[in-house]
This record gives C-alpha cells, sequence and structure tokens, in this order.
C-alpha cells in the first residue's frame, strides 16, 4: 500500500518536480489541485522555514493527511539576501517568473560578474494528519547571475541561474541533472530517511 502524501502547492511544475525526485519510493504523491476547497495559505512568514511549516500544518490539519509543506527561492547577497522569501512575487504578481527576472537582471546591471553570486534555499517540512510537524530539512545550491536568459528547462529564475561546474544554467541542464544538484533535491535526500521509516511503520 503507497503511502498517501499530498504536496502542500497548486504549482504543476514544482509538483511534477518532486515526482521526479521522490518516485521511487512507495508514495502516492498528489497536489492540491485533488483537494479544490483547500485553504490557500498565507506565506507571510519572515523566513522559508516558517512559511513551509505554516503550510504543512494548516494543510495537515484541513485535510487530516500527511502534507509536504514547501517553500523555496533565491537569495542575492549582493542584493542584501533579495528576493528571498519574496522570490515568487518579487515583482508583484505571484508567479510571473517572466517579470520577476527582468526585475532581478535590473537590480543586478550594474554589478561585476564577482558580485553576481546567488544560491537557491529550500525548506520542506513534513506533517502527519494531526498537524504536528514530524522533520524541517533544508538543501541549498549555489551559483551565480547570468546576464541573460539561457535555455528553457525549469521554471522561476532557473533560465538565469548558472552552475559554474557545468556552465550552464538550470533552464539549460536536463531535469536528471538538475534533480542531482538543485536546492530542493538536497532537501528532499534528506527527507527520504523520515519518509521510509513513516511509510515502513503503521502510522499512516
Amino acid at each position: 500500500m503507497a503511502m498517501l502524501l499530498v504536496i502542500g502547492s497548486r504549482n504543476r511544475k514544482k509538483r511534477e518536480e518532486i515526482r521526479e525526485i521522490l518516485g521511487d519510493l512507495p508514495l502516492d504523491l498528489c497536489d492540491l489541485t485533488s483537494w479544490p476547497d483547500a485553504p490557500e495559505v498565507v506565506e507571510d512568514g519572515a523566513t522559508f522555514a516558517e512559511n513551509a511549516c505554516k503550510k504543512a500544518v494548516e494543510l495537515a490539519r484541513y485535510l487530516g493527511q500527511w502534507v509536504l509543506g514547501e517553500d523555496s527561492g533565491l537569495v542575492v547577497p549582493a542584493l542584501g539576501g533579495r528576493p528571498g522569501v519574496y522570490s515568487a512575487r518579487y515583482a508583484g504578481k505571484q508567479g510571473d517568473d517572466a517579470a520577476n527576472n527582468a526585475r532581478l537582471l535590473a537590480e543586478l546591471a550594474s554589478l561585476p560578474d564577482d558580485r553576481r553570486a546567488a544560491y537557491y534555499v529550500c525548506i520542506a517540512a513534513l506533517a502527519d494528519p494531526t498537524a504536528q510537524v514530524r522533520a524541517v530539512v533544508e538543501g541549498r545550491c549555489h551559483g551565480f547571475i547570468t546576464r541573460e536568459l539561457r535555455g528553457n528547462g525549469g521554471f522561476g529564475y532557473d533560465p538565469l541561474f548558472l552552475i559554474p561546474e557545468y556552465h550552464r544554467t538550470f533552464g539549460e541542464l536536463s531535469p536528471r541533472v538538475k534533480h542531482a544538484l538543485s536546492h530542493r533535491a538536497r532537501a528532499l535526500a534528506q527527507l527520504r530517511p523520515v519518509l521510509l521509516k513513516t511509510i515502513r511503520s503503521s502510522e499512516f
């Protein structure tokens, strides 16, 4: 019997990415599109961890299911840590990748290459059906911001996020390579032992 795990998101691309990373586990992975009446959790936390835990807890309480709450974004030290927790709505509208990328490029336009370092952060929180948080994990991936969009893969800031070792952006790398390197893959790798223990138990 597969364990039902609800991904606390309506982002199709994020759902597919998580499915590809955790697809070898005996999990029935679905997202909030299966529960159209599920609340839209307000991501008003000051940190990625606060937002991830809030999503996991509120949705687990509403659904009575195991929930994976996740918050992720891009941190640029030269911009004082922006866009940070506002990554998905950096230009104002939630999920407008083109506008967000345009704003980031504009803000970095005058900076030399050695000041364009950035890193992706992913915090994943696992809550049980009683809305208790069972695990919180973090993954990071370091790179640089390019001066123009490169590649059509991924989503968010991926076409601007260069992996120096590969000389390519996440937008140019194959999903297989990205999933071996990404912040989300690194966070979920830490969550694997908890998921496996849970799957093997009778708790669900």
